[in-house]
């Protein structure tokens, strides 16, 4: 398995016989290099979306034009980006999976908000989602943005993931301390790998307070577009 880190709260995970793009988010990103833009949409086979906000969605219909890949995502979310032209959406919900090959994907909430822009301001985009994504023997969770929230003690029991991809730049989400206390106190994640930082000002630049403060719990800082092979 790859997991290869595009910038802010994208991914690109490469595995089974999958390659999953998560939230791509490529035009503007001040973290994604114009020249990487290709590779890191070669080969794609799904698009997941954790919400509608533009830094999660501004390059969805793009993205899905040039992969052919299916989109998924919150149903209400789905059903927008339909009638604005992406085609092939699955729209689903919480509780719900589906299945990407050999990957199993399961939506899961988060505590966050999800819109898209309007002429007269937010539309706002049914509820805001995470994912937990099977494969390979590991169970993934990607947090997508999220605030600390009670829901992630049956989330961990439930589906006992043992990587953490999590939203820690705080402001928007989670900081590095609460991703911290969440990890202790709901999960027992092997691997955790911090995102939706460093982009802007507002956001945490370091992930030092995430590594501190889960010894014993291998933290990677990614590097964008550097793969970590699990």
């Amino acid at each position: 398995m790859n997991i290869i880190w595009l910038g802010h709260g994208s991914f690109r995970i490469e595995i089974e016989d999958q390659v999953l793009l998560i939230d791509p988010w490529l035009t503007g990103n001040p973290m994604m290099p114009d020249e990487h833009h290709a590779e890191a949409l070669e080969g794609v086979t799904q698009i997941l979306i954790t919400h509608g906000h533009f830094d999660h969605t501004q390059d969805l219909a793009m993205v899905a034009e040039k992969t052919g890949a299916p989109v998924a995502g919150m149903v209400e979310l789905m059903g927008y980006f339909e009638n604005q032209g992406v085609k092939n959406t699955i729209g689903f919900n919480k509780g719900g999976t589906i299945k990407c090959g050999k990957v199993a994907v399961s939506m899961v909430p988060a505590s966050h908000s999800s819109s898209v822009d309007g002429d007269a301001g937010p539309i706002y985009m049914g509820a805001e989602i995470g994912f937990m994504i099977c494969g390979e023997d590991h169970m993934i969770y990607v947090s997508g943005d999220t605030g600390l929230m009670a829901d992630m003690e049956w989330m961990a029991g439930y589906y006992k993931p043992d990587i953490g991809i999590l939203s820690a730049g705080g402001h928007y989400t989670m900081d590095m301390a609460q991703a911290v206390y969440a990890s202790k106190k709901y999960f027992d994640f092997k691997t955790v790998i911090p995102a939706h930082y460093k982009t802007f000002p507002a956001l945490e630049q370091s992930a030092q307070a995430l590594i501190d403060g889960l010894p014993g719990v291998k933290v990677i800082e990614p590097e964008v577009m550097k793969a970590i092979s699990i």
